[in-house]
């Protein structure tokens, strides 16, 4: 019985501590990246005015933008 005993709390301490550790890793990297529906938002704090254009298609790799 004194064995059985040993064992589950040692189970028990490893499982909060494994959940712990995962609920700690889940938040750090969910606080490091940034939702899609963020993104222009997160371009517009670090470069202001930077936003891009609604319409991606006007712009050309060679050429000036086309209007």
């Amino acid at each position: 019985m004194e064995k059985s005993n040993k064992n589950r709390r040692i189970f028990i301490i490893v499982f909060i501590l494994f959940v712990s550790l995962f609920a700690y890793i889940s938040y750090d990297m969910s606080s490091r990246t940034t939702a899609p529906w963020n993104k222009p938002k997160q371009l517009n704090r670090a470069l202001p005015g930077a936003s891009p254009d609604s319409d991606s298609l006007k712009l050309d790799s060679l050429l000036k933008e086309v209007k």
